[in-house]
């Protein structure tokens, strides 16, 4: 008998659970709207022009090795990564209270985050210091933070089903009505997955409320760049807590703006109040970071820190960033078109009001399933990856918005009230 015999099955991670369906799936109209990735009109992954000019530079540099990088890593890497996310012209850079983690990833990012704030955020009472995420929020984050050793994971309120659009009044309320110092981990743009974002004003009463009642931001910054197509734009409400004097962590992902979905280039940006501050702070992730991968890999990371620390390089990359993002703002358009078209029963304007990859369409999950043929990958409605529909060919395009429709006009219970 196995010493492991009592380990019982886990569940599979349900949206790569959905890629491994469809790619066994055989229908010839499956559509993946799960997984958060772009794609090109023949369906295949885009590797950024401005990726493959930079990954050449580097197989041609001689003085570049294999030997270890530094344990919190690549230092141009992270120097450059925090400022696209504060600006060049940050303050708190200026002042050096701004320090950065190389990191396997936003994942790794947000759980070298968790982890140092388990340890040292609260004083003695780290356990039970609450976490707030949104409701609804990306799957992980309640894994990350439990993971870490936080026991109290509580959702705010986020997502207005009736109006499809962000519930401000009820998220006030939840920050007004929580604990002193507890936590609050932020969508910087283009929410995830509602594709719901506060505006500029919702963001400064959040902050005003945020900075009264003492709580702790921590920004989960995925989409920079790829939700409006503006780098400046989608770091705004960083930029602005930063501003008002905030102390916070930023997880940053290379994953969607860089298209480097398998290198796991991430960093956390760490904004102390001071520097002393921040040195203390930055030599405990050190210590947190040696016990899970020692230190990180550098190819990605190297594709970044030259790209961003070229201003040539930098200016071509901002378009190819506009590319992705104007494509799927497209996408958004053109499928709320067809099911106006169609005339499918409700209104549908909060697929072009929502931003970055993902969208709530505003159907019940119970109802969400477009099922025709038992061999067929069947597009999940309530949720929609927008950013895949830019592989779709107009047929594929035209059987997805029938889902939608099909359910809407089965009954209107189909819809959140």
């Amino acid at each position: 008998m196995s010493v492991f015999s009592d380990v019982p099955q886990a569940s599979p991670v349900a949206v790569f659970k959905l890629t491994a369906d469809f790619r066994e799936d055989s229908h010839p109209l499956k559509v993946n709207l799960g997984v958060g990735a772009y794609r090109t009109d023949d369906s295949q992954p885009w590797v950024l022009p401005v990726v493959k000019k930079v990954e050449r530079l580097i197989v041609e540099d001689s003085s570049l090795n294999h030997e270890y990088l530094p344990i919190l890593g690549l230092p141009e890497f992270r120097s450059a990564a925090s400022k696209v996310a504060l600006g060049d012209d940050s303050p708190a850079i200026a002042e050096n209270r701004v320090g950065g983690v190389q990191t396997l990833g936003g994942t790794g990012a947000l759980r070298i985050g968790a982890d140092f704030l388990w340890r040292w955020y609260n004083g003695t009472n780290k356990t039970a210091t609450p976490v707030y995420v949104s409701a609804p929020t990306w799957e992980n984050h309640n894994g990350v933070f439990t993971d870490a050793g936080f026991k109290d994971i509580r959702p705010y309120r986020y997502w207005d089903a009736a109006k499809r659009g962000l519930d401000l009044t009820g998220l006030l309320d939840d920050l007004e009505n929580a604990p002193e110092r507890s936590i609050f981990v932020l969508h910087a743009c283009a929410h995830n997955p509602t594709g719901t974002d506060p505006s500029q004003d919702e963001w400064k009463k959040i902050a005003e409320v945020m900075k009264r009642r003492k709580l702790f931001v921590f920004f989960d910054s995925a989409y920079q760049g790829f939700a409006s197509g503006s780098l400046e734009r989608d770091a705004w409400a960083i930029r602005f807590f930063v501003s008002d004097g905030f102390e916070l962590f930023v997880a940053q992902s290379f994953s969607k703006n860089f298209g480097l979905y398998n290198e796991r280039v991430g960093n956390l940006t760490v904004v102390a109040h001071d520097s002393k501050s921040l040195a203390c702070t930055l030599s405990q992730m050190e210590k947190i970071v040696r016990t899970c991968w020692s230190n990180p890999p550098s190819q990605g990371a190297r594709i970044v820190s030259k790209t961003l620390n070229s201003p040539e390089l930098f200016a071509e990359w901002k378009g190819n960033v506009k590319t992705m993002a104007d494509r799927v703002l497209l996408m958004r358009d053109q499928l709320k078109t067809k099911l106006q078209a169609l005339g499918t029963p409700g209104t549908w304007e909060h697929i072009t009001q929502q931003i970055g990859m993902f969208s709530f369409t505003g159907l019940n999950r119970e109802y969400t399933t477009c099922t025709h043929t038992p061999a067929q990958a069947h597009p999940s409605v309530n949720m929609l990856c927008i950013s895949e529909l830019c592989q779709q060919s107009s047929t594929r395009v035209k059987h997805l918005t029938t889902c939608p429709d099909t359910a809407a006009l089965d009954c209107d219970k189909y819809f959140k009230h």
